[in-house]
């Protein structure tokens, strides 16, 4: 029997609940978070209604890969000026061209679809036009957070930011399955079109002003600015390191779920969109991890601890059948990989003044989103040759190994 009072249980529940979700208390933050949301959910349902449209018209892990490699080419290509333009210009309409242009190749994968041209070519340029909005939007938003809230709150607020993003995850999984299985992928397509709307409204609605920067100087210098203050910070360089070997090793277990639903549990698109919400859920329950520890002490030897857990998850995947155990294991590596990237982006975001905060932030981001192209165009090739199975179990043991490393030489992370 409890005996804890229910007046004080509750009161409990509320501070701890208050203290995860304090960011939200700030009108801005709060505003651009909802729209986030809302749009995020509509980018999901076309992930999934996308991804099993390329398997369905290929039948090939290589296309599933090669499309999630297209889609993020841009962003490892562009990101780091799209991080000069944001510390240059007003990042605000940064964001609303980006978020046009994705609603338009979501209309236009939907027209094609719905008139039955689409061909996975059509899928491919589609996704390298997303991506390439992609690198120039993401860099101003990022950049962007930090200015919404106290210095205090940022650790806060990244962790909400990523619990928006995750939560988004499981509702667009689930209602990607309904539609898809009610209309159609077309269906999917149009919803993610609309759901632009939401972001685009909330930016229009922040009471934020541009301040240009005093000195002007030309996009080289400002490239060579954010390199060199990164080379003066190893821990920075560490983090830099461990964010894109964990996207580059862990991504692949999501990219390859359509493989796992059909042809080891002979599921449909059901399965594998019940299997990304335990995903989510557990990037959802991650973030509130992290969001309620806050600016906690040792930051960095959490995270790389659990990366080396996150490994072991990835690892032990690979080799599991028993479908209630791998939707296990995909819960406990999305509170993992949460636990891993939310931190690291919420220390480097600590690190970093914010003059230099859209040019170095965009280095780590391009590591971090990165590591998901070639990670999928590397995994995809090798499944071709080995299956996906030993992929995975290869890519979980140097995920693990790559977190050892760094505690046992830490480079400044274990001391953060």
């Amino acid at each position: 029997m409890s005996t804890t009072p229910p007046a004080e249980a509750t009161s409990l529940g509320r501070a701890i609940l208050d203290r995860a979700l304090s960011s939200l208390a700030f009108r801005d933050f709060r505003i651009i978070w909802a729209g986030a949301f809302a749009s995020t959910i509509g980018t999901w349902m076309q992930k999934i209604a996308q991804s099993w449209l390329v398997f369905d018209l290929t039948k090939s892990s290589f296309f599933l890969g090669l499309d999630d490699f297209l889609g993020q080419l841009p962003i490892l290509l562009l990101t780091i000026l799209g991080g000069v333009i944001a510390d240059r210009h007003n990042r605000l309409r940064l964001m609303l061209g980006s978020q046009y242009v994705q609603m338009t190749t979501a209309f236009t994968l939907a027209a094609l679809v719905w008139t039955g041209v689409v061909r996975v070519e059509y899928i491919l340029i589609l996704s390298a036009v997303t991506g390439f909005a992609q690198a120039f939007g993401g860099p101003a938003y990022q950049a962007l957070i930090p200015t919404l809230v106290p210095k205090a709150h940022l650790p806060n607020a990244i962790a909400l930011n990523s619990i928006q993003f995750n939560l988004s995850r499981i509702l667009g999984s689930l209602l990607a399955g309904v539609t898809l299985a009610a209309f159609g992928a077309a269906m999917c397509f149009v919803l993610n079109g609309f759901s632009f709307l939401f972001v685009v409204a909330a930016i229009m609605s922040l009471s934020l002003t541009h301040v240009p920067p005093a000195e002007r100087k030309t996009i080289l210098s400002d490239m060579r600015g954010g390199f060199s203050y990164l080379k003066r910070e190893p821990a920075l360089i560490a983090l830099t390191i461990v964010a894109f070997l964990t996207t580059f090793l862990g991504l692949p277990l999501l990219t390859f779920l359509p493989v796992v639903a059909q042809n080891v549990f002979q599921g449909e698109i059901g399965l594998y969109s019940t299997m990304m919400a335990f995903s989510g859920a557990g990037s959802v329950i991650g973030a509130l991890i992290v969001a309620w520890l806050g600016r906690s002490q040792r930051m960095g030897l959490i995270l790389l601890f659990v990366q080396v857990v996150l490994g072991i998850l990835i690892a032990g995947f690979s080799i599991s059948r028993v479908l209630w155990l791998n939707e296990l294991i995909l819960l406990l590596a999305g509170i993992s990989s949460m636990i891993v990237t939310a931190m690291a982006t919420s220390l480097v975001q600590l690190i970093v003044p914010d003059h230099l905060r859209g040019r170095v932030v965009s280095i780590y981001m391009v590591a971090l989103r990165g590591g998901m192209p070639l990670g999928s165009l590397a995994s995809g090739y090798a499944a071709t040759l080995v299956g996906v199975p030993m992929v995975l179990g290869v890519n979980g043991a140097l995920m693990s190994i790559v977190g050892i490393y760094f505690l046992v030489r830490s480079h400044g992370v274990r001391e953060l």
